[in-house]
């Protein structure tokens, strides 16, 4: 087609209808001429040259359109065709697509985290992975307010992350995760009274995450994995906290004293044991002097019954025959020397020494 129009101007051109010296006003040859039509070459320089341009053309609607698209690990991706989504997710990896008449929606299927807490860190977003919302604030048995903190742990089920962005749209967490922890924490905390929660905490915690992974688990193609629930916090009410202060307290009193007492009872066994040792000790000592007296009693009964027995006639006779004589040797030397004879000469004779003063007033 640029050939044919390069023909067209120069066949004018030779016809004079582009002549330089024609007149403005389309007079005779020797009037004033109009411009000229500039010579355009639609061949481009040549073949080669227009196909390269026709190369860069093509690439360069490529850029612009992008048929393609790159999906990265741990995210799928929503094929949407005029409007209508597929029903398996794309997996990661490079997959091209029709422009205009498609479009790729990027899902996040790695663990994210929902904290409820009193106090809101401005530094969290969607885009990290971290939200953050008001603490769960719900009512006890008798109706005490009670502001319940939680860390929970969720993905998005990759196997059915097309079949939740369809039926739940890309908001699902805020559908699914929010109102199900809330819903549970009411129950669950509106069983107990506000001063029995922090000696229940951990039967608390178990009902809560046994709660919310039922309740998630139970929905249609299980849009969410729960991955855990953290019972972080119990605030109760100030005045409460006041009464278990108050209460924690008076039973640290009945401990005290209740220690006292088994402490009292300890010294007072421990003493009636040491008296009791001290009279099992006197009673041992007592008993083992009787039992030595009544030895030595039997031993000198013994002993004397065995004398008896070996006192004879003839023995008593020896014995007073050896008294008169160191009688008789007294004499000797003490003229006024005295004996005494046992009647019956049952016994020795008994002698004495009239020397000694004494002696002699005692006899006489």
């Amino acid at each position: 087609m640029a050939s044919d129009m390069n023909d067209y101007f120069n066949k004018k051109k030779s016809e004079g209808g582009f002549n330089k010296n024609s007149s403005n006003s389309g007079g005779n040859g020797g009037g004033p001429k109009g411009p000229q039509m500039p010579n355009i070459d639609f061949n481009f320089g040549g073949g080669k040259a227009g196909l390269m341009y026709f190369l860069i053309a093509i690439v360069l609607m490529l850029v612009l359109a992008k048929p393609f698209t790159i999906i990265e690990e741990g995210q799928r991706g929503i094929l949407s065709t005029n409007g209508k989504y597929q029903d398996q997710a794309l997996l990661p990896g490079l997959h091209f697509i029709v422009p205009v008449i498609q479009k790729v929606y990027i899902v996040d299927t790695k663990v994210r985290i929902i904290n409820y807490a009193s106090r809101i860190e401005t530094n969290t977003n969607r885009g990290s992975g971290i939200i953050t919302k008001p603490a769960v604030t719900v009512l006890d048995k008798r109706g005490l307010p009670v502001s319940i903190e939680l860390t929970v742990q969720y993905r998005l089920n990759a196997q059915f992350a097309a079949q939740t962005i369809s039926n739940w749209g890309f908001s699902w967490e805020d559908k699914i995760i929010n109102p199900v922890v809330r819903d549970v924490v009411r129950n669950v905390i509106g069983k107990y009274e506000a001063e029995s929660l922090p000696q229940e905490r951990n039967v608390i915690a178990a009902e809560i995450e046994e709660g919310i992974r039922k309740s998630v688990e139970s929905l249609k193609n299980a849009p969410a994995v729960l991955q855990s629930v953290q019972l972080r916090e119990i605030l109760l009410p100030p005045k409460v906290k006041d009464q278990i202060e108050r209460v924690q307290l008076a039973k640290q009193e009945v401990q005290r004293a209740e220690q006292e007492v088994q402490r009292a009872k300890q010294e007072a066994l421990k003493r009636a044991a040491e008296a009791q040792g001290v009279a099992q000790q006197a009673r041992i000592e007592a008993q083992g002097k009787a039992d030595a007296v009544t030895i030595e009693a039997k031993a000198n009964a013994k002993a004397n019954l065995l004398i008896a027995k070996s006192l004879t006639k003839q023995l008593l006779q020896l014995e007073q025959m050896k008294v008169q004589g160191k009688f008789n040797e007294a004499l000797r030397v003490n003229k006024d020397a005295k004996i005494f004879l046992t009647p019956g000469g049952s016994t020795p004779n008994i002698w004495v020494d009239m020397k000694n003063a004494k002696q002699r007033t005692t006899a006489k």
